[in-house]
C-alpha cells in the first residue's frame, strides 16, 4: 500500500502501524470498536478486511480520514487489476495473431483438398480471429 513517505505497506500493516503509534494493543482497539482482540490480529495479518463500520471507526479512532486509510489499499489493486488487463490482451493478441496467419495459410490447402466445403472450417478459422480482434477493441 503507497503511503505519503513512498513506503509499500499492506492494509494490515497499515493498522498495526496506527494501533502502535497511538499505543493501544489489540484488545484497546477492538474494545474502541466493538470487534474481537482476534479480529484486530487477523486484520492485521491480511487473513480478513474489516467492514465499511470497522473502516468508519478505524478513521476515527486514528484521526485520518477514509481515504487516507484506504487509499493504499485501492492503489494496489487498480495495479494487480491493470496487470491483469494487460496479460488478458497479451493472450487475446497471440490468439489473434495466430488464428489470422492460420487463416491466411490455410485457405488455399482448404479450397485444395475440400473444394466447395472449404469455407467451412476457414470461415470458422477467420471467425475466430475477429471475435478476439473484437475482444481487443473492448
Amino acid at each position: 500500500m503507497s503511503m505519503q513517505g513512498g513506503e509499500e505497506m499492506e492494509f494490515g500493516k497499515q493498522i498495526k502501524k496506527l494501533r502502535q503509534e497511538a499505543q493501544l494493543s489489540q484488545e484497546e482497539l477492538a474494545e474502541r470498536i466493538y470487534v474481537s482482540r482476534q479480529t484486530i490480529s487477523n486484520w492485521e495479518n491480511d487473513k480478513s478486511y474489516p467492514d465499511v463500520n470497522s473502516l468508519v471507526l478505524l478513521s476515527e479512532t486514528f484521526q485520518i480520514s477514509l481515504d487516507k486509510l484506504i487509499k493504499g489499499d485501492i492503489e494496489v489493486m487498480k495495479d494487480v487489476i491493470q496487470k491483469e488487463e494487460i496479460e488478458k490482451m497479451n493472450r487475446y493478441g497471440g490468439i489473434y495473431t495466430m488464428m489470422l496467419i492460420a487463416s491466411a495459410v490455410s485457405a488455399v490447402p482448404l479450397f485444395m483438398l475440400l473444394g466447395v466445403w472449404a469455407p467451412i472450417p476457414w470461415g470458422i478459422i477467420w471467425g475466430i480471429a475477429m471475435y478476439f480482434a473484437f475482444m481487443l477493441e473492448k
